[in-house]
């Protein structure tokens, strides 16, 4: 008896295997790919959060030939994030240009259990209050200018109405705060800001701050100039 209830489980599972087979496995994602240095060519690093994810295929698709570009293998999220990984991040290699961002992570809101995006009408916090993120920024920027590369800081783009657990206008204190580090060090700072909030329609997508296919292509676009002006600044 034993035996047949054993054997009937075991075709059972047969074709769940057979399916689990025959399931095609995910390709890995171009965007956290290793990339094969051009040896002739200058090592970019991108640091950022999802608004970064968008754009980094088509900033290393406009500065084709003019540089390596890289960037961290996985969504940046806040600056307590970055503190914790940046000496992973960073690696061992030379970096020539360094564009970096946090930020959006850091003004959205969480729930006391550490719910994310909870609305602050309901008790919702800040992931990283203002002050904190300020004092990790200036240690992520010490650390960064460790590497000798020419550093970018890309400030944090827009919320728009009806964004859940953020809100409209937190970009621009965080961004702020920011420019206190970034003027501090002589760091500039690439203004994406600006460009988004003027072109919000056009670019992002409605109550969210990420952007459409399209919108990520203009960043990414945009990017590419500012790392390229870096990088024919280096050369002189």
């Amino acid at each position: 008896m034993r035996t047949t209830i054993l054997l009937i489980a075991a075709l059972l599972a047969t074709p769940n295997l057979q399916a689990q087979a025959k399931k095609p496995k995910r390709k890995p994602n171009p965007i956290f790919a290793t990339l094969k240095d051009d040896p002739k060519l200058p090592r970019v690093l991108l640091i950022g959060d999802s608004i970064s994810i968008g754009y980094t295929l088509p900033t290393r698709e406009f500065l084709k030939g003019k540089a390596n570009l890289h960037r961290i293998p996985t969504n940046g999220g806040p600056t307590t994030r970055g503190l914790a990984s940046i000496d992973k991040w960073l690696g061992e290699g030379k970096w020539d240009v360094i564009h970096f961002n946090w930020g959006l992570h850091d003004l959205k809101f969480m729930g006391p259990k550490g719910e994310n995006l909870f609305p602050k009408e309901k008790g919702g916090k800040p992931q990283v209050p203002l002050a904190a993120y300020e004092k990790n920024l200036e240690k992520l920027v010490v650390r960064l200018k460790k590497t000798g590369a020419k550093l970018i800081w890309r400030n944090t783009t827009p919320v728009p109405p009806g964004a859940k657990g953020r809100y409209v206008g937190d970009s621009i204190k965080y961004n702020a705060a920011a420019a206190r580090v970034m003027k501090k060090h002589g760091i500039p700072t690439h203004d994406l800001f600006t460009m988004s909030k003027a072109r919000m329609k056009e670019l992002m997508l409605p109550a969210n701050v990420h952007y459409t296919k399209n919108g990520s292509r203009v960043l990414g676009k945009d990017v590419a100039r500012a790392i390229a002006g870096e990088l024919n600044a280096l050369k002189k």
